[in-house]
């Protein structure tokens, strides 16, 4: 992953404390659950399987000692270094009975027969030994097990104690782990939603709002499951490999060996994974990624689509699209099917088929009992579940690969710092001087804009679509910066100021008003809490909106569900009016505010905009001419030029596009080029 491992390395480094105690917690619990298999290997070896062990006739009732017949009978592991021993006896399984053997210098391995009092043991050489033996009665197998079952029950009791503290450590790990994963995610989401809000504007035109969603939840839901599972999973595996390779070498140097090739392979099965799973997984976000924002742009413009009967085009659109996640789907799967942890077992199978051979033949040597086998099985087994674990994670860790990719582009994005320092309110006298400006290099929308708007001025931009009316007022509000010329504002040059304090004190009304999930006052206030519900209230009167919305059964607080649409166009025009004129802007932007509200609403809303306009600059991008009559100054824009300046009665007088466009709009029929 590169560099966008070490970001994620650095993003748990805001969380070091908890992911390292996780960490040493994750290393008592498999210290103490490895002691389990040599419990069980010391239970087999010597409490079960040590009834094979010499005895030793002893003169007394004593501990360990056994009654058998007329005597007493003490195994060889029971007697103190320097204890005097009797005679040796032998207790040795044959089928499914044991045999007291009276005799020394048994040999422990062979193949037993017991036939007229005679146990013969057959060597690997094809010769033979006979011993004199008598059949052991179970009252009497019991009696020679008895002194065993102390240490047995001892010995199960700590294993099952084992077990209980290894599962209270491992789930305060893992509780630790995935909490402090979830820390990480949240400073994560937070980050990437903070750098969205310092994004330039310019960077959402190239970028559909779906896939910035998917960026935020789904992309950094997927970084989550790395730090939960993924990265969970691999610690605790690789922990746990090397602390059961290191018990194994303990056990037996042999068995170590034969288990070490597990190691290459699993790395070799990563490896080709990772190649084959990288591709598939990054066209698999991609396609989501377009998919969220379809579907983000289809519900959006649903009305378009179904007046214009575009329904199968689209599904078509969205079918391809589909149809290639599905396709990429399946490829993943069929992938991981191959690579399952199915595979795991079967190289698990085959090694213990391959050990036990090798144990049945004497191949291992007489160090390896049966003891020592189980040890070993137990421990593979123990090996196994992690091993199981990071293979069964290798598709997590590509998905978050591409999204922890994909989260970083857009955090590498530049964007401007946001300024949380304020500034005394400006007067608001704007100036344009040569300002040319191109949305793409070497195609100018402004060529050479210059204008002064006073104080207090109110100041109108007319002209044809396209011809630069909203783009002189995104240089203004600085959502682009102008690339040659100044602007300034009350003599300083804007880019002198950050973009928060220069929009501190401006205000912007759109032809069709955003408006937020919340209430009606929460709409006009944006949560601002230096916005009073007083200043709300008075600034809803000022506007003549107030009664209009204290009908509603909610009033004030009526809600207003995504993007007010259950609000009329004037009702949401004017909640946006209200809102410009609580925040008391020096500068005050509408952008054609009256192009879509009907005759009737135009009279309240020409009124609020009288009360809005007082006593601020304010510029207004107009194609209702009737609407600026009053402006202190025009400007007739055309081609991203200003061909015409002056107020309403200069440009009707020179007759030229000003007069036209108005002539028309009256529905005079004769049109003056």
């Amino acid at each position: 992953m590169g560099s966008n491992g070490k970001r994620l390395f650095q993003y748990a480094l805001n969380y070091k404390k908890p992911i390292l105690v996780a960490l040493i917690l994750l290393l008592m619990a498999v210290g103490v659950e490895l002691i389990g298999p040599f419990l069980a290997k010391r239970m087999i070896d010597t409490n079960i399987m040590g009834i094979e062990k010499p005895w030793y006739e002893t003169q007394q009732d004593e501990k360990y000692a056994v009654s058998y017949k007329d005597g007493w009978y003490k195994r060889e592991d029971h007697y103190s270094q320097g204890e005097a021993k009797g005679r040796e006896v032998r207790i040795l399984q044959s089928g499914r009975h044991y045999y007291f053997v009276d005799a020394a210098g048994v040999p422990s391995t062979g193949k037993r027969t017991f036939t007229d009092g005679q146990l013969t043991i057959e060597r690997e050489d094809g010769s033979q030994q006979q011993f004199p033996a008598t059949l052991l009665t179970k009252g009497d197998t019991y009696e020679f097990y008895k002194p065993e079952f102390r240490s047995i029950i001892l010995l199960a009791i700590s294993y099952v104690g084992l077990l209980l503290v290894g599962s209270v450590l491992a789930y305060w790990q893992k509780l630790l782990l995935q909490v402090s994963a979830n820390r990480i995610v949240r400073k994560m989401r937070n980050d990437v939603f903070r750098h969205i809000q310092r994004l330039p504007v310019q960077y959402f035109d190239n970028l559909p709002a779906g896939k910035v969603v998917a960026r935020v939840t789904n992309d950094t839901e997927a970084i989550r499951e790395l730090y939960v599972s993924v990265l969970a999973n691999f610690f605790s595996g690789i922990i746990y490999i090397a602390a059961i390779i290191g018990a194994l070498f303990v056990l037996d140097t042999k068995l170590a060996l034969i288990a070490l090739p597990f190691i290459p392979i699993l790395y070799v099965w990563i490896v080709v994974y990772r190649k084959f799973a990288a591709k598939y997984n990054h066209v698999i976000r991609t396609r989501l990624s377009d998919i969220n924002g379809m579907i983000n742009e289809s519900i959006q413009g649903m009305p378009i689509i179904q007046a214009f009967r575009k329904e199968k085009e689209t599904m078509n659109e969205f079918h391809e699209m589909n149809d290639e996640y599905f396709k990429y789907q399946n490829k993943m799967l069929t992938l991981n099917s191959i690579t399952s942890h199915n595979l795991v077992n079967v190289f698990r199978n085959v090694l213990f088929i391959a050990v036990i051979w090798m144990f049945a033949g004497d191949w291992l040597g007489v160090a390896v009992t049966v003891g020592v086998l189980y040890a070993f099985i137990d421990y593979m087994n123990r090996m196994m579940q992690p091993i199981v674990g990071i293979v069964n994670q290798l598709s997590n860790l590509e998905v978050a690969r591409v999204s922890a990719e994909r989260v970083f582009t857009l955090l590498d994005e530049p964007g401007i710092e946001v300024s949380s320092s304020r500034i005394e309110r400006y007067k608001g006298n704007v100036s344009f001087e040569d300002v040319s400006f191109g949305y793409k290099p070497g195609e100018d929308v402004l060529k050479n804009i210059g204008f002064k708007a006073r104080q207090g001025e109110t100041v109108a931009l007319v002209g044809h679509t396209g011809s630069g009316k909203s783009s002189i007022l995104n240089l203004l509000f600085r959502f682009y910066d102008v690339e040659r010329g100044t602007i300034t504002v009350d003599g300083k040059d804007i880019k002198e100021m950050s973009k928060q304090e220069l929009r501190q004190h401006m205000g912007i009304v759109l032809q069709d008003p955003f408006l937020f999930t919340g209430t009606i006052a929460s709409n006009v206030s944006l949560e601002d809490p230096s916005i009073s519900r007083e200043k709300v209230e008075q600034s809803l009167r000022d506007v003549g909106a107030y009664d209009m919305f204290m009908q509603l059964p909610g009033g004030l607080d009526e809600p207003v569900i995504e993007k007010g649409s259950t609000l009329s166009a004037g009702q949401r025009q004017l909640i946006s009016f209200a809102r410009a004129l609580a925040f008391d802007p020096a500068i005050l932007i509408l952008d054609e505010a009256t192009a879509s509200i009907d005759t009737e609403t135009e009279a309240i809303i020409q009124g609020a905009l009288d009360v809005l306009k007082r006593g601020r600059t304010t510029f207004v991008i107009a194609h209702r001419l009737s609407t600026i009559r009053a402006a202190d100054q025009i400007l007739v824009l055309d081609r991203g030029r200003i061909t015409e300046r002056g107020n309403h009665d200069e440009l009707m007088q020179q007759q030229g596009k000003y007069f036209a466009m108005y002539q028309l709009q009256q529905g005079v029929a004769e049109v003056v080029a």
